[in-house]
């Protein structure tokens, strides 16, 4: 990128070209071309040291002293900072000037149809001015578009130099006169706006060229395409339009979950998102020092189990996407160990990759070759790994990549190629400059080993700061206990012997709190206090207990311990069908899924979400597994897998499970 420089002597001089991250802050122009296009200065004037006693020189000079007054000392003008003679630069620039203008600190727009009367008093100007601008050929510019919407910062200026307003006072007006919404105008992310919305933008836009009206949207759909004059529009928009469809087919198939559900199921399962429980993180100082400062470039969350870190990295996330820049990204993985989609390294990888492309669908070009030749098995196969990793890398240098945070919820989840994962993260953690990294987990030897390797982290251990914690749980329970006394019509003495109970056994777990809550949910408020006395502090005691009511209730402990088993070795969560195909098998009496859901809530450890099986968390099946499988697997966990294995073979041998002649249900 070449730009042009202002000197002490008020002389422009043209500087450059500058690698991409040498490129000072700079300044840019957006205008419409002389009507005789010989009096814009161009990039030859600009060597020679001519062009001065052109038209288009005086726009050039406004641009300089606009940045030098806003303490740039660089700019950029289309008409003389590219060497046109070189098709490849000509190309480039093409296909970067949306990225130009969206990187810009400011960008200047010069509306030579618009005249300010100097009897207007600035006060006025932005409402006095309204028809003359709406009048302005500059809207009906088909390179303009990307102009208006790319840059942060966009503000407008009368031919004679008064200014008129920016993009956001004139917000109201730029949408009635474009038909642009605000939200794309205040840099919204364009992915979020469907294809048709995007391509309406253009329709009432002309250009010269018929290829630029095609070309000028580029940087809206975020790809590349070779640049060639005399094709015609219509060659031009079959390619834009093929580009643009093998993005999103590369992306579909990379999809292994939608981050951004996951979360929102997270949020919804746990009871929502209170502000007020993570709202301390925000000004605690190691996140501030790695959120604003650039010397740390990962942030490592640690804890014990139920202390609230996944829905802290919810609230962080909900946080960075208000504050970051629009022109920032972020991604977001949350591993879980009872989802066989979502416990293992490839898939962390395919969920960052995903929501990274879908936000910056240029990338998806360090895909396309392999993909072109292995499809979906790019991503699914045996070397799904060792691929993704040398994307992911190829990515994380590439010079379109804007500033990005990854975010991994619940590294300590990731049971499938955990070193691999923590391997990967310590890598890249300062490969660039333009990259963060925001990860929690429990306080495990096996991850702390690695990450001792970075010398840019920061640890936030939430045992340090118990006081912040303390505040954020206290909050917590009164939130729970109003609810109950809501729900359950609690008198104020029996409210607050909750709430004490709660405060003084919580332990700044929030897991206990939530856990004892939904206990209380369904208990009649005579026998609350009797049922509290039953809950003593630490999660191992919720747990010892809800393991005895269990075996309390002799009609269905049984059951309990089977769907508990069930649940325990399966390697995925089963559905609440599933989990009733298995128990009728066992004792040849059908399962209503009425009846299922009691059954689940009777177990404690198990809970429901769109019809599948979960278990509350995962230290409860850390807990079964290692202090109550002698009373689950009585027989032991191999001869457990044994007889599941036999309920499975005998359950697809059931008669119109399988057909007894496959190929009869072959058309022929």
């Amino acid at each position: 990128m070449r730009l042009l420089e202002r000197l002490s002597s008020q002389e422009i001089r043209l500087v450059g070209p500058f690698a991409h991250e040498d490129i000072p802050k700079y300044a840019i122009l957006s205008h419409r071309w002389e009507s005789d296009p010989q009096q814009e200065v161009s990039y030859e004037d600009m060597i020679r040291g001519c062009g001065r006693d052109k038209s288009g020189y005086s726009k050039i000079q406004f641009c300089a002293e606009r940045a030098f007054q806003d303490n740039l000392k660089y700019f950029w003008v289309d008409t003389c900072c590219i060497n046109k003679s070189f098709s490849g630069e000509h190309q480039k620039a093409i296909n970067s000037m949306f990225r130009w203008y969206q990187r810009a600190e400011r960008c200047y727009v010069y509306l030579a149809d618009v005249f300010a009367d100097d009897q207007t008093t600035p006060e006025r100007v932005e409402h006095a001015w309204d028809t003359s601008i709406a009048n302005s050929q500059w809207f009906e510019r088909g390179w303009t578009l990307q102009e208006l919407v790319a840059p942060r910062s966009v503000e407008f200026f009368s031919r004679d130099r008064v200014r008129l307003g920016n993009k956001t006072s004139l917000q109201d007006l730029l949408c009635r006169i474009t038909g642009i919404c605000s939200e794309a105008l205040q840099g919204q992310l364009l992915t979020r706006f469907s294809a048709n919305e995007r391509f309406s933008w253009m329709e009432r836009r002309k250009t010269t060229l018929e290829e630029d009206k095609v070309y000028a949207l580029l940087g809206i759909f975020d790809v590349e395409v070779p640049i060639t004059y005399g094709q015609g529009w219509s060659v031009a928009r079959k390619l834009l339009d093929d580009a643009i469809a093998a993005q999103d087919q590369i992306i579909r198939s990379l999809r292994v979950t939608n981050p951004c559900y996951d979360k929102r199921r997270i949020e919804d399962t746990k009871g929502g998102l209170l502000p007020d429980v993570y709202h301390w993180v925000l000004e605690n100082d190691d996140f501030k020092q790695w959120r604003h400062g650039d010397s740390h470039k990962v942030l490592w969350i640690r804890g014990d189990p139920g202390r609230g870190k996944t829905m802290l990295m919810c609230g962080i996330i909900d946080e960075l996407e208000k504050i970051v820049p629009k022109q920032d990204l972020l991604a977001y993985f949350f591993c879980q160990t009872s989802d066989s989609r979502l416990n293992n390294a490839t898939a962390v990888l395919r969920g960052l990759l995903y929501m990274l492309v879908d936000q910056q669908p240029s990338l998806v070009s360090h895909m396309e070759r392999q993909y072109r030749r292995a499809g979906r098995d790019l991503f699914e196969d045996t070397n799904s790994w060792t691929a993704l990793t040398e994307i992911f890398s190829n990515i994380l240098q590439d010079d379109r990549l804007m500033s990005t945070i990854f975010a991994v919820d619940g590294l300590d989840e990731c049971i499938e190629e955990l070193p691999k994962l923590l391997q990967f993260v310590v890598r890249n953690s300062s490969s660039s400059h333009r990259i963060k990294w925001l990860v929690s987990s429990r306080h495990w030897p096996s991850i702390e080993q690695p990450f001792n390797k970075i010398e840019q982290m920061l640890a936030l251990r939430l045992e340090l700061n118990r006081e912040s914690v303390f505040e954020a749980i206290h909050f917590y329970i009164h939130h729970k206990v109003n609810q109950l006394a809501l729900e359950r019509n609690y008198d104020k003495e029996l409210e607050q012997q909750v709430r004490q109970h709660f405060l003084s056994n919580a332990d700044e777990t929030f897991l206990w709190v939530a856990l004892v809550y939904q206990s209380l949910c369904t208990v009649h408020q005579r026998y609350v206090r009797s049922k509290l006395d039953k809950f003593p502090p630490g999660l191992d005691s919720v747990y010892k207990r809800m393991m005895d009511q269990i075996d309390e209730n002799p009609d269905s402990a049984d059951e309990c311990h089977r769907a508990l088993a069930i649940a325990l070795i399966v390697s995925r969560p089963v559905t609440l069908k599933e989990l009733g195909s298995f128990l009728t098998t066992q004792s040849n009496v059908a399962a209503d899924d009425h009846w299922l859901a009691e059954l689940v809530q009777l177990c404690g450890f198990l809970t429901i979400r769109t019809g599948t099986v979960f278990f509350v968390h995962q230290s409860a099946k850390d807990y079964l597994l290692a202090k109550a499988g002698h009373i689950i697997f009585p027989a032991g966990l191999i001869q457990e897998h044994d007889r599941l294995a036999l309920l499975c073979i005998r359950r697809l041998s059931s008669p119109g499970v399988l057909s007894d002649d496959l190929f009869d249900s072959i058309p022929t």
